[in-house]
C-alpha cells in the first residue's frame, strides 16, 4: 500500500503526454485527456502533448526532442504497445534507454493480470531512463492509463512517497556521465 510522508512537501513534476495512433486526432484522444485528466489532478504539469502515428522513426523523433528538452522530466505515451504488425513503440522506446526499468512492465502486467487475467501477456509496457529523463510507454485505452498512472506512476512520481521513489533519483539520472573540467580563470 503507497504511504505519503506528509511532512515533505510535494514537487510537481513537468510531463509530457505522447499518444501513438493513427486513427486518432486530439478530440478522439480518451487515453491521452485520460492521462492529462490524471496528471493534472495529482498536482504535476503537462509540458508537452503530442499525436504520432505507429511509426518507430516519429515516435523515436518526438522521445528525441523531449529529453533534449531541459524542461521536461517524464514522458509516458499511449498506444502502440501490442504485439500486431503496427505496434512498434517498444521497439521504439528501447534503443532510447540509457537504462530500462523492468519492474514498469513487470507491474503493469501483474496489475493488468488482475483485471483482464491472461490477456494481460499482450501488453508490451516498458520504462526506462535517457539522457535524464524518465519514458514510459503504456497500452492505448483509457483503462490501462488509469491503470499505469493510479497504481504505479502516480506513486512513483510522488517525491513523498515512502520507502523511496523515482522523483528523488533525478537529480542523479545522470551522474553516469563525464564532468566537464571546471574553467580556468
Amino acid at each position: 500500500m503507497p504511504k505519503i510522508d506528509e511532512t515533505q512537501p510535494f514537487l510537481a513534476c513537468n510531463i509530457a503526454i505522447l499518444t501513438v495512433s493513427d486513427t486518432r486526432d486530439a478530440a478522439s484522444d480518451r487515453s491521452g485527456n485520460a492521462l492529462a485528466e490524471m496528471i493534472q489532478r495529482d498536482g504535476h504539469k503537462i509540458a508537452a502533448r503530442a499525436i504520432v502515428r505507429d511509426d518507430k522513426d516519429q515516435i523515436q523523433a518526438q522521445l528525441r526532442a523531449w529529453i533534449a528538452d531541459p524542461a521536461i522530466d517524464v514522458a509516458i505515451s499511449t498506444g502502440g504497445t501490442g504485439v500486431t504488425g503496427r505496434d512498434v513503440t517498444p521497439e521504439a522506446f528501447e534503443p532510447l534507454f540509457d537504462k530500462k526499468i523492468d519492474g514498469f512492465g513487470e507491474m503493469f502486467r501483474m496489475i493488468s493480470f488482475q483485471k483482464v487475467g491472461t490477456s494481460a501477456l499482450q501488453s508490451r509496457a516498458v520504462g526506462g531512463v535517457a539522457g535524464g529523463t524518465y519514458l514510459f510507454a503504456l497500452p492505448g485505452s483509457p483503462s490501462a492509463c488509469r491503470d499505469g498512472w493510479d497504481e504505479i506512476l502516480k506513486w512513483q512520481l510522488d517525491v513523498r512517497h515512502r520507502p523511496c521513489n523515482l522523483v528523488e533519483l533525478m537529480p542523479r539520472l545522470l551522474e553516469h556521465l563525464p564532468k566537464k573540467p571546471k574553467a580556468t580563470v
